[in-house]
């Protein structure tokens, strides 16, 4: 029993006649009546009944018209639903961003954009530092991270640049520094620094720390924060200054002002889109194709 054989059942039932059917399915009289009496002899059993004014089922012939019809709408259904997962049109994407880049507006509108395009692939948002993210990247828990990496990311991954980000110097509003901004990180060199762990990404801090060493310049840490935006909430609350990326400045928060040094400017803080090599899911090449349109 062929789906092609089911299909020509059901148009001969539903338009009761050979020569009608055979017009339906552009299938020549004689290789249709083949074909019904393929089927008979298949199942063991009657399927019509042939009348002077026409044919109609037999009683097995209308079960099987029933299953039939069943069964070719399920295919239809089935064949929709692997093309859609096929083409990244349907599924499940996870994907990680650094808490400081969950604002900028070019990562918003492209998580806003893939979700219009694509509005039946689940989409998980993890906001997380960019050493978690590689690690699970590198894990196959994350499908793709938006993440800080080195000049000499790993082989197990694959990267395209973003864009280009700088450091800047977050200080609280009601610093002195904000009346009359520094203008050389020597300047600051007994100021008291709110700084993050190294552990917690390790990329992020050490491309910070060689870019100091060029100017001699290691700020004199009192206060450690788990993210960027911990440290500027620490900030803001008047327990010391931060270098942090340009990026913050996309999620104002009140109690800090910013300020631009050349020197910091100078720091070239590259953001990458990331994934695993190998991974192969239609939805995240739909990503990646949008993030390289939208960046």
């Amino acid at each position: 029993m062929e789906f092609r054989q089911l299909e020509y059942f059901i148009a001969v039932v539903e338009t009761g006649s050979i020569s009608a059917a055979s017009r339906k399915v552009y299938v020549a009289q004689p290789a249709l009546t083949r074909q019904m009496r393929l089927l008979e002899e298949d199942v063991g059993t009657q399927l019509l009944y042939r009348h002077a004014r026409g044919i109609r089922p037999t009683v097995a012939g209308q079960a099987l018209y029933s299953e039939a019809t069943r069964m070719l709408d399920e295919r239809s259904d089935i064949k929709a639903r692997l093309l859609a997962l096929g083409s990244g049109q349907t599924g499940k994407l996870s994907l990680g961003v650094t808490v400081t880049h969950l604002w900028v507006p070019g990562v918003a509108k492209l998580m806003g954009g893939y979700r219009g395009r694509f509005p039946h692939v689940a989409l998980d948002v993890f906001p997380l530092l960019s050493g978690p993210q590689l690690d699970r990247l590198q894990q196959g828990t994350l499908d793709v991270g938006i993440l800080y990496l080195d000049d000499h990311a790993q082989s197990d991954i694959e990267a395209r640049l973003l864009q280009h980000d700088h450091l800047i110097l977050a200080v609280p509003t009601t610093s002195t520094w904000v009346q009359v901004p520094p203008k050389k990180l020597a300047e600051l060199a007994d100021a008291e620094f709110v700084w993050g762990y190294r552990s917690i990404s390790p990329v992020y801090y050490d491309r910070v720390v060689a870019h100091f060493s060029r100017f001699n310049f290691e700020p004199r840490v009192v206060q450690y924060g788990a993210d960027n935006i911990t440290i500027l909430s620490m900030v803001a609350a008047g327990l010391g200054l931060a270098i942090v990326p340009a990026a913050s400045r996309s999620h104002p928060m009140p109690g800090i002002h910013f300020i631009e040094l050349d020197e910091l400017t100078a720091c070239d803080m590259p953001l990458w889109l990331a994934w695993r090599a190998g991974n192969v899911l239609p939805v995240l090449d739909n990503f990646i194709q949008m993030a390289t349109e939208g960046f």
